[in-house]
């Protein structure tokens, strides 16, 4: 069995020096405009500098009407190319593979930013102060975010990003179509589960479309309802795996938010063997999921996953891929003081997030 600190070569001959991937991360450090700010480089070239064989930058909405949140960084235009460039220029110095998370937020995109009512696969409604009720997507709406995706990953391309990954999960856009509780179309884009996986599909073959056999594409999926993901079946989810997988993506992402967790739809079965068995075997499968230890990444790479990826492990651990190979290796977890994080090159604003996560910051 290989072990996280294995190298590993994708399906288009890409490879990476281990098998750690920093997880796409929300942070709000980008420019109001969705311009990389100096905070959100150093971020990301602290993790870079520690070993990471893939990077992947947070969520970067492809179009203004889909930012999700403040501060969310943006690649929806041509100008924001050259801090781009700097961004991928310093990620790739340290050896790993950069990428880029590709956004849109659907219902999940305020009107306080974009200026206009959110959209998704259908309008419906929800209980909550804060909630936006979406209008239903249109014929346009579909082309111009088809497009929108394409574009911006010919754009990551063109700054020297060595990849994307399409953010198909947590109840954003992509998901939405999934689901079978928001999406209550009765056209082509809904209905059946082809239909409601035509958007999911039909972006990644304009992406892959759009970008040299050497850039790699992959996905981001939710295997089941987890928070703000809904309508999600696993079944359902496998069969778009392997669909997309047919469409030329090089890696499958599961957020599994708890690794070790079974299934809830079959609890005796674990979700990495059902989707392995499911895709090619060259296609990758990243795992994420309160990944702390090399044991618990050891146990994903085990149980067939083909990368691990690190998210709040990552912040408290920024050497994590370099520090873990050493033998009795213990990751630091929180509490940590503001001090201690922007040592870790987090800074104020995002540490200031992270105080939503309960333990997280030391008072």
């Amino acid at each position: 069995m290989p072990t996280p600190h294995d190298s590993y070569r994708f399906k288009n001959g890409v490879t990476i020096p281990n098998r750690v991937a920093l997880a796409p991360l929300t942070n709000l450090q980008s420019h109001a405009d969705g311009t990389l700010s100096d905070v959100e480089l150093a971020w990301l070239a602290r993790r870079a500098a520690g070993g990471f064989g893939l990077i992947s930058t947070c969520a970067a909405y492809v179009a203004k009407d889909g930012q999700g949140w403040p501060g969310e960084l943006g690649v929806d235009r041509d100008d924001q190319v050259p801090r781009l460039r700097e961004l991928a220029t310093a990620l790739a110095a340290h050896g790993g593979l950069p990428t880029v998370q590709l956004f849109h937020g659907g219902t999940r995109a305020p009107s306080s930013l974009t200026g206009q009512q959110p959209w998704s696969a259908s309008a419906y409604h929800e209980d909550g102060p804060e909630f936006e009720p979406p209008r239903a997507a249109t014929e346009d709406d579909l082309a111009r975010t088809i497009a929108a995706f394409a574009d911006a990953a010919a754009r990551c391309e063109r700054a020297g990003f060595g990849g994307v990954e399409l953010h198909g999960a947590h109840g954003y856009l992509l998901s939405q179509f999934l689901s079978s509780a928001m999406n209550q179309r009765t056209d082509g884009w809904g209905g059946d589960l082809a239909g409601r996986a035509r958007l999911i599909r039909t972006v990644m073959r304009a992406v892959r479309a759009k970008v040299a056999p050497g850039f790699v594409v992959g996905v981001r999926l939710s295997p089941e309802d987890f928070g703000q993901a809904r309508g999600l079946d696993l079944d359902e989810t496998i069969a778009v795996a392997r669909w997309l997988c047919e469409d030329g993506a090089d890696f499958i992402h599961l957020s599994l938010w708890r690794s070790e967790r079974m299934t809830a739809k079959r609890p005796d079965q674990h979700p990495i063997p059902l989707f392995r068995a499911a895709i090619p075997a060259d296609v990758a499968i990243v795992v994420a999921g309160a990944i702390w230890t090399v044991a618990e990444a050891q146990a994903a790479l085990d149980r067939g996953a083909d990368l691990v990826a690190l998210g709040r492990a990552a912040i408290v651990n920024p050497d994590w891929p370099r520090a873990s190979a050493a033998p009795g290796w213990e990751p630091r977890r929180p509490p940590l003081t503001i001090a201690e994080l922007e040592a870790r090159a987090v800074s104020p604003h995002f540490g200031g997030y992270l105080r939503r996560w309960k333990g997280f910051v030391a008072d």
